[in-house]
């Protein structure tokens, strides 16, 4: 069974691709709006409904790759759909509306094992050869996460528990975009008390502690969160 998501307008939900009510997959659905991007798991195939609002659907697939969002994406469209369609949406495959479910299941399994295929990939290039020490490197910037230090040219950092598994969560990221929530969540834990002014605490005192010259590199994302920015040209390395 996979996990789906299905962003839409419609009053029925189930209308968008009828398909999918025959099949045993669970789907949950969301408003079709930017607010809802960040309530999607990340082990999710996203059905987005563009069968009546394009400019949305593009401006919503904009946002997901701007946010390093590795969510496949598949676009419910009617037939006229497919002429607007490039590859600069970034979607995953394009579906019409009225796909019989055999077919509907086809392209979840080709889109869910292209998506297995790239994680398999980027855990033994990237993210392993990164960490396969326990270090984390982005400049001058190391964060030993089998030691639970850091250190900015070559100097230790002197961060709080706190301090350094947010900065070690956002590196592990690097221009994805979290909203204060999703840092509450994975960093404190559902049941934490403070609320999400304790993540704006901890990232002034973050940048406080990198100093002005690098306080950039975690960055601020108008009314969604925080990102961090690694130095242009530069990328995480063993």
């Amino acid at each position: 069974m996979t996990d789906l998501t299905l962003m839409t307008f419609a009053s029925n939900p189930a209308s968008v691709l009828p398909s999918l009510a025959l099949l045993s997959h669970r789907v949950r659905v969301l408003p079709m709006d930017a607010a809802s991007l960040v309530k999607m798991p990340e082990n999710t195939i996203l059905f987005l409904d563009a069968r009546d609002d394009l400019a949305t659907a593009r401006t919503l697939c904009r946002l997901i790759q701007a946010s390093g969002l590795s969510t496949p994406i598949m676009l419910v469209l009617t037939e006229g759909g497919f002429t607007v369609v490039t590859a600069e949406w970034g979607v995953a495959d394009v579906i019409v509306h009225t796909a019989s479910p055999a077919e509907v299941e086809g392209r979840l399994k080709l889109v869910s094992e292209r998506g297995t295929t790239f994680m398999h990939y980027a855990s033994n290039t990237d993210m392993n050869g990164g960490s396969e020490d326990g270090l984390i490197r982005c400049g001058e910037l190391v964060v030993d996460t089998n030691g639970y230090t850091a250190s900015m040219r070559n100097q230790p950092l002197d961060l709080a528990y706190k301090e350094f598994e947010l900065l070690k969560y956002l590196v592990q990221h690097p221009g994805r975009v979290f909203t204060r929530a999703q840092l509450l969540q994975e960093v404190w834990g559902y049941d934490y008390y403070g609320g999400t002014r304790t993540v704006d605490v901890h990232i002034r005192r973050l940048r406080a502690k990198l100093g002005g010259e690098y306080e950039h590199l975690i960055g601020t994302v108008r009314n969604v969160g925080y990102r961090f920015d690694p130095p242009e040209g530069e990328s995480d390395e063993s």
